[in-house]
């Protein structure tokens, strides 16, 4: 008992001290919901903001890969292991898929997270870096995984544009596709053109949009994710589909 209140009073502690350093950083009050989000992330997985684990963007909260080697260590995770999927690997494109699989006890089977990167969804800042930052990506959904975190990590999101770099096309009659049709009309039809699951493809824009449904998602998140998959499925679809079956939950992630 005297345990469990002194990890109480911790994590009451590091919720308040994550509040107090938000609310300077933000220059004002929290919304319910971003407080709330961000006193469960402190509550549940200890994590700092001072010390780099949570970023804020687009109003939504995002664990850090430093969060979650913390948070692996925390927890004695056992190990992890990374490989190259090299079917889905070209050099010459700088395109890498890896494979990272999360043990976090000896007793456990895996965790099984993919994470992917080529020119198109590297910031200009990692150019060349692709390789690296697939694999970071890889060991943050398969920490992600065997922790339970359903937040995005922020190496994950893909570019983050600078103020040198173009968005995606807008529209001014704010359907975001010059005019075409709506982005959900638009979603609807990249998922019978490309024969995907839209369970999975679902599941895929709610990481990418860092949100808990797809409702909650911004309009700017929605065309992001709509106008990646756009060019992903048009570039390599295997690798797609390589990344929408990592949100299945297959045999040898059930921890023994």
């Amino acid at each position: 008992m005297k345990t469990s209140s002194t990890h109480k009073k911790k994590s009451t502690s590091k919720s308040n001290d994550n509040l107090r350093l938000a609310r300077q950083l933000l220059g004002g009050p929290l919304t319910t919901r971003v407080a709330k989000s961000l006193e469960r992330l402190s509550n549940e997985f200890d994590f700092s903001l001072s010390n780099g684990e949570l970023q804020f963007i687009n109003s939504c909260w995002y664990v850090t890969h430093t969060g979650l080697i913390g948070l692996a260590r925390r927890k004695r995770c056992s190990g992890i292991h990374v490989e190259a999927v090299d079917s889905l690997c070209d050099s010459t494109a700088n395109r890498f898929v890896l494979k990272a699989t999360v043990f976090p006890s000896k007793g456990s089977s895996g965790f099984v997270g993919y994470g992917d990167a080529d020119p198109s969804n590297v910031s200009s800042l990692f150019r060349g870096a692709e390789m690296r930052v697939a694999e970071t990506r890889a060991v943050n959904r398969a920490l992600r995984k065997a922790y339970g975190i359903g937040i995005c990590s922020v190496e994950e999101i893909g570019t983050i544009p600078s103020p040198t770099e173009k968005l995606p096309p807008q529209s001014t009659n704010g359907n975001g596709n010059g005019g075409g049709p709506k982005v959900r009309d638009r979603l609807c039809q990249l998922i019978r053109q490309h024969k995907l699951d839209p369970e999975l493809v679902k599941a895929y824009a709610v990481d990418f949009c860092g949100t808990k449904t797809l409702r909650e998602a911004s309009r700017e998140q929605v065309e992001n994710f709509v106008h990646q998959l756009a060019d992903w499925a048009a570039k390599d679809r295997n690798a797609l589909l390589c990344q929408l079956n990592s949100y299945s939950r297959p045999a040898q992630e059930v921890v023994a």
